[in-house]
């Protein structure tokens, strides 16, 4: 029997399409199936730089947004770049696949207001060009947008690789009806031939108002730092997924005893926290969220709904403890950590 979630719950599910399919096609058959609609969006990421002296580029994907008829959001439909296994990166680009890329976080926004990711990639730069006052230059495959003193602001280019294959479901917070959500979508999925990416993980954005508590928060700290090992192997993470790290320690530190927001809010800016652990807590650690949320990154992939009920209600039961504001304390025995941790979920189960 596949348990009822009781919290608002978000879902970020990773998966790959079959050759000559893509994001766009499973959005267009979401689409069709609820009568709704499908929007191009872009999607805001970052990437490694082959040019010197540029650690990274951010850049714009396309993905897809889906409605039902009445406007309603289904769910969004992007790209994930730690998703790579299988993909052939000499396959060349399919018509109408194309990324935006800059260096600037805040030119990044702007060209993702004035760029058209439903557009053609030769006009995709031209309505940012009219903001300089300057004109889109084509270098071979590259669209290059340079302000009047010469700085590049953006390029333009094909995007190739099979980048279109990569399709990473977003779901709007859902506060009931958990699994039948994910059935609408998982399904199509499934018939499509979308599979599970050997990288791949399922995150959970948890409503994180009942974090903002300073004694809930570091109980979350706590569970995710003294309880690694079985909450990995409870949850069978993947291995192979990217974009994971431990707690850092000056967080971990800061909660062996009973630390304020504003001790709490020091202690992860002095561990370099960012969404990339295995907890992202950076949006209960700031008074302007972008998500309100607690976001759960260790569960793995899946395609299958029952499977991400079962393992997304065991971390529910599991923050249902920390709620309680007694501390909660590291294992007696490292060998029966899984055993305390399963103890503390059915525990929460009987209250």
């Amino acid at each position: 029997m596949t348990p009822e979630l009781r919290r608002r719950i978000g879902f970020e599910i990773e998966l790959m399409a079959p050759p000559g399919v893509s994001r766009r096609t499973l959005a267009m058959d979401v689409a069709g199936r609820c009568g709704g609609s499908v929007r191009p969006i872009w999607h805001h990421d970052s990437e490694p730089s082959l040019v010197p002296g540029l650690g990274r580029f951010l850049h714009l994907t396309q993905g897809f947004d889906v409605r039902r008829r009445d406007g309603s959001p289904v769910c969004t439909l992007v790209d994930d770049v730690t998703l790579l296994h299988g993909l052939d990166p000499r396959a060349p680009a399919i018509p109408g696949w194309f990324r935006v890329l800059t260096d600037d976080t805040r030119l990044l926004r702007l060209l993702a207001v004035q760029c058209d990711p439903g557009g053609k990639l030769a006009q995709v730069l031209e309505p940012a060009a009219r903001l300089w006052g300057t004109e889109v230059q084509q270098h071979g495959r590259i669209h290059r947008l340079d302000d009047a003193a010469g700085a590049t602001i953006a390029l333009a280019s094909l995007a190739g690789g099979e980048r279109e294959r990569p399709c990473e479901i977003v779901t709007p917070p859902l506060a009931t009806g958990h699994r039948a959500a994910l059935a609408e979508l998982l399904g199509p999925a499934a018939e499509l031939g979308f599979t599970v990416p050997r990288e791949a993980a399922v995150h959970l954005h948890v409503d994180g108002a009942p974090f903002r508590d300073p004694a809930a928060l570091a109980n979350v700290v706590r569970l995710f730092a003294y309880y690694r090992d079985a909450l990995r192997e409870v949850l069978a993470t993947n291995p192979a997924c990217r974009r994971l790290a431990p707690l850092p320690e000056p967080l971990v530190t800061a909660v062996a005893g009973t630390p304020t927001t504003d001790e709490l809010r020091k202690a992860a800016t002095d561990g370099g926290l960012t969404k990339f652990f295995d907890v992202n807590l950076t949006q209960v650690l700031t008074d302007d969220p972008v998500r309100d949320t607690v976001e759960i990154r260790i569960l793995p992939g899946a395609i299958d709904p029952d499977e991400i009920i079962h393992r997304a209600a065991l971390v529910e039961l599991l923050l249902d403890r920390c709620v309680d504001p007694a501390p909660i304390s590291p294992p007696s025995d490292p060998a029966s950590a899984v055993e305390t941790l399963l103890e503390m979920a059915a525990r929460s189960l009987d209250l």
